[in-house]
C-alpha cells in the first residue's frame, strides 16, 4: 500500500451507520473475487454504502439492481476476502479496484452512479399550490 492509499482520520471518520452493503451475485453464485467496489451515500439505516463487484457486471446485468445485487451483512465479506476490512471503513466517495495478483488500489476518476430525484422548486406561492 503507497502512503497516498493509506487512509488518515478525514477517510475513515464519518459516523458509521448500517452493517450491510450490496454485492454483486456473481460473488458467490460464480464465486469471483471482489475487484470494484465504491461507497455511496447509504440508502437507510442498515446499509453502509458500500457496493461491490466482480468487474464481469455488464450494463444490463446491474439495469436489474433489485435481482443482481445482494445485501450481504460486512461480517461475511470480512470472512470471504479478509482485505476488504480494511477498505470498508472508508468514507462515501471512496472507490478501489484491484486486477488479479495486485493489491487494493485506490480509485479517482470514477464517478459514482446516483439515484435520480425529481424534485421541483419554487418561491412562487400559487405554483406551488398547483403542485400539492
Amino acid at each position: 500500500m503507497s502512503e497516498t492509499d493509506k487512509p488518515t482520520s478525514g477517510d475513515t471518520n464519518q459516523t458509521k451507520n448500517g452493517f450491510l452493503a450490496l454485492v454483486s451475485r456473481l460473488v458467490f453464485d460464480e464465486q469471483l473475487p471482489v475487484r470494484f467496489m465504491y461507497k455511496t451515500v447509504p440508502e437507510h439505516l442498515n446499509d453502509t454504502g458500500w457496493r461491490l463487484f466482480t468487474g464481469y457486471e455488464d450494463d444490463s446485468f446491474l439495469a436489474d439492481e433489485a435481482v443482481n445485487l445482494t445485501p450481504v451483512p460486512l461480517e461475511k465479506l470480512y470472512g470471504l476476502d479478509p482485505s476488504l476490512e480494511e477498505k470498508l471503513a472508508y468514507n462515501a466517495g471512496t472507490v478501489w479496484e484491484r486486477v488479479p495478483g495486485a493489491d487494493w488500489e485506490r480509485v479517482y476518476d470514477f464517478r459514482i452512479p446516483t439515484k435520480s430525484v425529481d424534485v421541483s422548486i419554487t418561491n412562487d406561492p400559487d405554483a406551488f399550490d398547483k403542485q400539492s
